[in-house]
């Protein structure tokens, strides 16, 4: 509601004098240290969470590099080694006409942590100064990103399953490359940033913008 053009206050739970544990949910009167069902710390905030955010992002993406750089598989066959980067595998398997799954790899291992990098960096900033961003959409956003982080992992369980499976001999076999570990680093690290993001900072970031009356 609103009266004369000026929007109806909010009352959060942190103006009301009230904090949730995080562990348990339990509602406590702001200023007790710990939780009295769990004995979990309380915080009404995370604590440290842009820095975490920032520290784990930048972490990300140093990994993500190498991960683009070094091959991610490398197939013996007899006395030849053939070794593909992300890309390179992506273009072998459209050559070979696997388009559906070429798709799938360049998605899953390009264009969604590309995407998680971006987005994660911009919801930190927008906490941090003024954003044209919606608060709602920012909050969306943050929730697309957790659900999407346990599909990031595809290429890394396509690289352990051929391994397990490609297994001759001398005839042939599958093994990871440098590229495998260092994917799946990023992956953690940026699933680790997105967990630090606290989203309530947006709303906190918003009720600080809007003006007194």
């Amino acid at each position: 509601m609103s009266v004369a053009g000026h929007a109806t206050p909010v009352l959060t739970a942190r103006a009301a004098g009230l904090i949730a544990c995080h562990r348990c949910a339990l509602v406590h009167e702001a200023g007790r240290e710990r939780c009295t069902r769990c004995h979990a710390h309380l915080h009404s905030r995370k604590p440290l969470s842009l820095q975490r955010v920032w520290a784990w992002w930048i972490a990300g993406i140093i990994a993500f590099i190498p991960a683009n750089l070094y091959p991610m598989l490398a197939t013996r066959q007899l006395a030849t080694v053939h070794e593909d980067t992300i890309l390179g595998g992506v273009v072998t398997l459209i050559d070979s006409g696997a388009v559906g799954i070429a798709l799938i790899i360049f998605v899953a291992s390009i264009v969604v942590p590309l995407s998680k990098f971006a987005v994660i960096g911009l919801l930190a900033i927008s906490v941090a100064r003024p954003s044209r961003l919606d608060r709602h959409a920012r909050i969306r956003l943050h929730e697309i990103i957790e659900f999407i982080g346990r599909w990031s992992m595809v290429d890394v369980f396509v690289v352990a399953l051929l391994t397990a499976l490609v297994q001759l001999g001398a005839a042939a076999s599958v093994t990871p490359g440098p590229a495998a570990a260092c994917f799946a680093l990023s992956v953690a690290f940026t699933m680790l940033s997105a967990q630090s993001f606290d989203p309530r900072m947006i709303w906190d970031a918003e009720l600080k913008q809007e003006p007194q009356t």
